[in-house]
């Protein structure tokens, strides 16, 4: 970046450390943080959505839609996390390919399975053969959020289901009484106060969505832990910046980042826990309103 890191061999002190850590290898670690940030500004709507959709299912009255959300949340709730990571995007991305190469290789005659290996066409390869390198990384990234949400989903719809269920039932039958639809009440009175006892638990998924971005590596992609290991290693002479084990140092930066933004996400929902408990019948709506008088 500095026009006096031409040649790293000669340079010591302050010059040595602006050239090192400005390094192509170093911005691609600072550039992993923005990586980090972006997959939970993604994420956490779409395990939101997922959430909101195995709730309604949960709630219904038709028990084969039911039955579906059961099941969703139950496995994924019951299957280790990993295992998730791991399976959807091998999973999807196989059947994805699969059906590619059904619609361009009609002619294909050898076996797609041949033992451990998935063969298809080249034609069929997503991305395809060749393709830049931001192709394969927005294709990881996009695999990477779709396993999050469908995990981290499942808990946001057991929780969304508690808080539905938490609404005091009178009020809803008083909306009923007074000509609201079970859709009507349900969009009046339970959605607009459900979400103050949400938010307790959806805070601590919240919290275990930010410490899972390090599983990031496990889907193809590059993250912080990654580039800490890689960058804090020992390097010696054959590198252009050697230097000892500096893990240690790296690591840090990165306790301290996560400890930074679950600070900030603390900050974020007690304020989100005012703003919902004002008005409210609960223990903190009724401090504020003592508080208030």
């Amino acid at each position: 970046m500095f026009s006096f890191c031409s040649d790293p061999s000669v340079l010591e002190g302050f010059d040595w450390f602006a050239c090192y850590l400005t390094s192509a290898t170093h911005l691609n670690f600072y550039g992993a943080f923005l990586l980090v940030l972006v997959l939970l500004a993604v994420t956490a709507p779409a395990a939101l959505g997922m959430g909101m959709l195995g709730a309604l299912a949960l709630r219904a009255r038709f028990l084969p839609l039911v039955a579906v959300g059961k099941v969703y949340v139950n496995i994924v709730r019951g299957v280790p996390d990993i295992v998730f990571f791991l399976f959807v995007p091998i999973a999807l991305g196989q059947g994805i390919e699969w059906m590619l190469h059904q619609v361009r290789c009609p002619d294909w005659t050898e076996p797609i399975r041949q033992g451990t290996d998935f063969l298809v066409c080249p034609e069929a390869k997503v991305p395809p053969n060749g393709s830049p390198q931001w192709l394969y990384t927005a294709y990881a990234f996009g695999m990477a959020v779709l396993a999050f949400a469908l995990v981290f989903g499942a808990f946001v719809a057991n929780t969304l289901h508690g808080a539905m269920q938490a609404v005091p039932r009178a009020q809803v039958e008083t909306a009923e009484a007074y000509g609201m639809t079970r859709a009507q009440a349900f969009r009046r009175v339970v959605l607009p106060q459900m979400w103050v006892y949400a938010l307790p638990g959806l805070s601590n998924i919240w919290q275990i969505l930010i410490k899972a971005t390090p599983l990031l590596f496990l889907l193809g992609l590059q993250d912080i832990v990654y580039w800490a290991r890689e960058l804090g290693g020992q390097k010696t002479s054959l590198f252009s910046y050697p230097h000892p084990d500096w893990r240690m140092w790296y690591f840090l930066a990165l306790l301290i980042f996560y400890l930074f933004l679950t600070w900030i996400s603390e900050r974020v929902f007690a304020w989100l826990g005012r703003r919902l408990s004002h008005g409210q019948a609960t223990a903190a709506g009724e401090r504020m309103r003592k508080a208030a008088a």
